[in-house]
This record gives C-alpha cells, sequence and structure tokens, in this order.
C-alpha cells in the first residue's frame, strides 16, 4: 500500500534517458563489501596467500594479521593497507588483492523492489543497464506496470523508467544506464 501511494504520487516524475542517468563514461571504483570473496597474494609469501571471504562485520582475518577491515576500501587501498601491517613481519611486502566473488557494499547495490520475478539486491558492474538489472531478477511478473516503474538515485531524485516498452516491445531506446545504489520501483497494475 505504502509502496502504491508513494508510486501515485510520483506521477509527474521526469522521464530517465541517458542524459539525465548520469556521466557513465567513469565508473566508479569497487568497494570490498560483506560477503566478497577476496584472494589474498602475498608475493614470495606463499605461506601468507590465502583465500577468504568478508565477515558480516566487513573484516577479514588472515594470516599474521587479525581483524583488519576490509569493507568500504577498494582493493588496491585493502592491499597497502594489508603491506603496511605485514613490513612488522616481512621485509618490504609486495600485496595483491584479486577479487573471486562480487557482492559490494549494500549502498552500492542495486535494489529491485515491487513486480519482479525475484526482487533483490543485486551487485552493479560497470556499464550496467535496466536490462541488465530485469535479466538478474528474472524478468518483470505478468501483474508488473513496467512504464510506471521508478528508479530513484541518491541525490538525484526519481525517474520514470518504461520497462514494457524495453522487455516486451523491444524498445532498445529505454534501455538506460544504472548506478550503484539505484533502487527500482515497479508497481502493480491496477488492471
Amino acid at each position: 500500500m505504502v509502496l502504491a501511494a508513494m508510486l501515485s504520487a510520483c506521477s509527474g516524475l521526469p522521464e530517465v534517458s541517458g542524459a539525465t542517468a548520469g556521466d557513465t563514461t567513469k565508473s566508479p571504483d569497487y568497494i570490498i563489501g560483506p560477503r566478497d570473496s577476496l584472494q589474498i597474494f602475498v608475493w614470495r609469501n606463499p605461506e601468507l596467500t590465502t583465500e577468504v571471504t568478508v565477515r558480516p562485520d566487513g573484516r577479514v582475518t588472515v594470516p599474521l594479521i587479525e581483524d583488519l577491515q576490509a569493507a568500504g576500501q577498494t582493493p588496491t587501498q585493502l592491499a597497502r593497507t594489508i603491506e603496511k601491517q605485514l613490513e612488522q613481519f616481512i621485509q618490504s611486502p609486495v600485496v595483491s588483492i584479486i577479487m573471486n566473488g562480487f557482492v559490494g557494499p549494500f549502498d552500492q547495490q542495486i535494489r529491485v523492489v515491487g513486480e519482479a520475478a525475484n526482487p533483490q539486491a543485486i551487485p552493479y558492474s560497470e556499464h550496467m543497464t535496466a536490462l541488465d538489472v530485469i535479466i538478474a531478477v528474472g524478468g518483470l511478473t505478468e501483474f508488473a506496470a513496467g512504464n510506471r516503474a521508478v528508479l530513484v538515485r541518491q541525490g538525484q531524485g526519481s525517474f520514470r523508467v518504461h520497462l514494457d516498452d524495453l522487455v516486451r516491445d523491444g524498445d532498445v531506446s529505454a534501455n538506460v544506464p544504472v548506478m550503484p545504489g539505484d533502487i527500482l520501483i515497479i508497481p502493480q497494475s491496477w488492471f
């Protein structure tokens, strides 16, 4: 009901287009989040090389270093942090972070609510579009009012997107870029 009230109040939303969707020429750096899978490679120190999953509290434990904050850093930043910690044990450590599984922090995920086949939060990928998001959530339900869908973008407001035109009619001009932290609200049709 709250979703329906919110969407009916938003009937005068601007249409989203490539221009209003934001500049996607430079994608944001990937930020490590809880449940990400990382391989930490320490050059010339195979006993320190390990694979870890970021805990729900955002921390990891690696050989010689306990409870290191990983969430909120880029892989490169985390590598430099680990190098700094390892300097007390080995001379001039060189660390690389290899991402094996991507989830990302919650504020960087794309959330899909409403009449999607499988509403959920999905990890953002570079150059991701509305079509990619719809595919990831299994499409629209038969009750979806896809052309009344709303894309909510942090700091930029809300935009109307035409998912029915995109998915059911193949109108690629309705395929708009999405950004980390976007929320896609797909309302239920009235009839």
